[in-house]
């Protein structure tokens, strides 16, 4: 089991509080983070993996302290983004997914293998010699996983991964979180992705104003947006 642990946690862009006060302890396996856009929930997400680190208090992942320890701590935390164009840097998606192992130390023919199947777990193996820039959106975000899960992260975190795709290609999105085994945790505005998890955050103005089960949480996120 993993712990994402956040104390005291505090952070700022200059001047402007973003995050204040965060005490947190995430160890379930599903768990979503909602709020209206500029409440600082992707701020709060970007925390797990080190990609932004507080201005007041501590992240630890696993008791890694994600300042002191970024690198330590990207091994174990993957981090998809909104846009996967600003992930997917090879020409072809098996050369994108290979580049991610580039520091693994394995040989030319395991990384081969891990690729071949992580393009299957993906439904992306028809597709390995295309070039990415021809992928849909929705084959665009499911490159930018797999090229995360092939380094096989203990925790994955995903900040609104379904944003830019059309209901289909969401739905398709949702049922690959379903099947894996990592710690998520989602930022999302799709407030159905989040029905069969086990624990929700709603996050308004930089504080957590609750932290329950789904239909509690979004209940109380309903009511700050109506």
């Amino acid at each position: 089991m993993n712990e994402i642990l956040f104390d005291g946690v505090g952070h700022s862009f200059g001047d402007r509080p973003v995050l204040r006060h965060v005490d947190l302890t995430l160890t379930e396996q599903r768990i979503g983070i909602v709020g209206s856009n500029g409440s600082g929930k992707s701020t709060l997400a970007r925390m797990i993996n080190g990609l932004v680190v507080p201005t007041s208090g501590h992240v630890t992942v696993n008791g890694l302290d994600t300042a002191r320890k970024g690198r330590d701590v990207r091994k174990q935390v993957g981090f998809v983004f909104t846009d996967p164009n600003h992930q997917i840097v090879m020409p072809t998606v098996a050369e994108d997914i290979e580049f991610s192992l580039r520091r693994s130390g394995l040989g030319k023919a395991d990384r081969a293998a891990k690729v071949t199947s992580v393009l299957e777990r993906f439904g992306l193996a028809g597709h390995a010699d295309h070039p990415t820039h021809h992928l849909s959106g929705g084959q665009k975000q499911l490159l930018a996983l797999a090229a995360i899960m092939v380094t096989e992260p203990r925790v994955l975190v995903a900040d609104e991964p379904t944003t830019l795709l059309d209901l289909r290609n969401s739905r398709l999105i949702s049922a690959v979180f379903e099947s894996l085994d990592q710690q998520l945790i989602v930022v999302t505005h799709q407030l159905e992705l989040l029905s069969s998890f086990e624990r929700v955050l709603v996050i308004d103005h930089g504080e957590v104003v609750a932290d329950g089960l789904p239909n509690e949480s979004i209940a109380t996120y309903r009511a700050l947006v109506s």
